[in-house]
């Protein structure tokens, strides 16, 4: 029996208000989350929110995300048993970790090592991979000057350098133990050939161990099927 103070938008209806309603697109920023709900085996129902028709900027939406922004979630078992609106995708993965105890480590100094590279996702991943693939794919017809191109170009080798580093005799980002920092850069790193189709431009091939480390996530289910939650089309 749900509760009855909880709140669904009209636009995406509950069908099942017990589960956790996740309001995404199959962008990185989307994927992230739908596959560590795959991984963590949680009960969810998926709306795909359309950013291309404005959907992000429906009045229900902004009231789970303000920013406009995808992927959003409404988990109705939240802290204290009480429904809970979560927004920002690093945010929805730490708070699915510690709600269900996996994907991050228990001791402090792994939880915290976590959280340095699930913050180097955020802030310097996705924004720099983002720029790269709007210039790159998107921007081409508005704007014909080469320094925006060139620019993103050079910082998203610099941090697969980064990456290819911390990843030489180590399994995933953290060694041994997969975690949400995995789940979290991985999308971006797939959609540089997948999305933006820049294997030989960026030389991909030369980050021998970010390809190690891509293919060996890439073959997880849980990944596979999370990579296709509300697909872009």
């Amino acid at each position: 029996m749900s509760q009855p103070d909880l709140w669904f938008p009209k636009r995406w209806p509950a069908s099942h208000p017990d589960k956790i309603q996740l309001y995404s697109l199959a962008t990185p920023n989307g994927q992230k989350v739908s596959i560590a709900l795959e991984e963590l085996q949680l009960p969810y129902e998926a709306h795909r929110i359309d950013i291309g028709d404005g959907d992000q900027f429906d009045e229900d939406f902004l009231r789970i995300n303000p920013n406009g922004k995808i992927p959003a979630l409404s988990d109705p078992d939240g802290p204290g048993g009480r429904q809970i609106l979560m927004m920002e995708s690093g945010a929805i993965l730490y708070y699915l970790a510690d709600k269900t105890g996996r994907l991050i480590p228990r001791r402090d100094d792994g939880r915290y090592q976590t959280l340095q590279w699930l913050y180097f996702q955020v802030g310097h991943v996705g924004p720099m991979f983002g720029q790269f693939g709007h210039f790159h794919v998107y921007a081409r017809d508005n704007c014909d000057h080469p320094y925006p191109h060139k620019r993103y170009k050079n910082e998203t080798q610099r941090l697969l350098g980064v990456l290819d580093k911390r990843l030489k005799d180590r399994d995933f980002i953290l060694g041994e133990e997969y975690s949400i920092a995995d789940i979290a850069i991985w999308p971006w790193v797939d959609a540089l050939g997948r999305f933006y189709e820049a294997e030989e431009l960026l030389e991909l091939d030369s980050f021998e161990q970010v390809q190690r480390w891509h293919r060996q996530i890439a073959s997880r289910d849980a990944v596979k099927k999370g990579r296709e939650v509300c697909p872009v089309e």
